[in-house]
C-alpha cells in the first residue's frame, strides 16, 4: 500500500527501512525523517504523516530501545 503519494513510498519500504536502520544502529530512535533519508527521499506536503506514523508504530523493530 502506498503511504506517501508525493514520494511514492509504500508501507513495505517503510518497514524495510526501519529494519535496516535498527540493524545498523540498535539504539537508534527511528523518526519519519530518518526513514525518508534512509530511502533517499524527503517529505513534501506532510499529508501522509498520520498513516506514516501508524505504519511506523506497526513495525516489529520500531519500539523505543531500552535504557541500560
Amino acid at each position: 500500500m502506498i503511504v506517501c503519494h508525493c514520494q511514492s513510498i509504500s508501507d513495505s519500504q517503510i518497514r524495510e527501512a526501519v529494519d535496516i536502520l535498527r540493524a545498523e544502529t540498535p539504539d537508534l530512535i527511528v523518526t519519519p525523517g530518518k526513514v525518508y533519508r534512509a530511502l533517499g527521499k524527503q517529505s513534501d506536503c506532510g499529508g501522509c504523516l498520520p498513516l506514516f506514523l501508524d505504519t511506523l508504530g506497526g513495525c516489529d523493530m520500531f519500539s523505543v530501545p531500552r535504557l541500560r
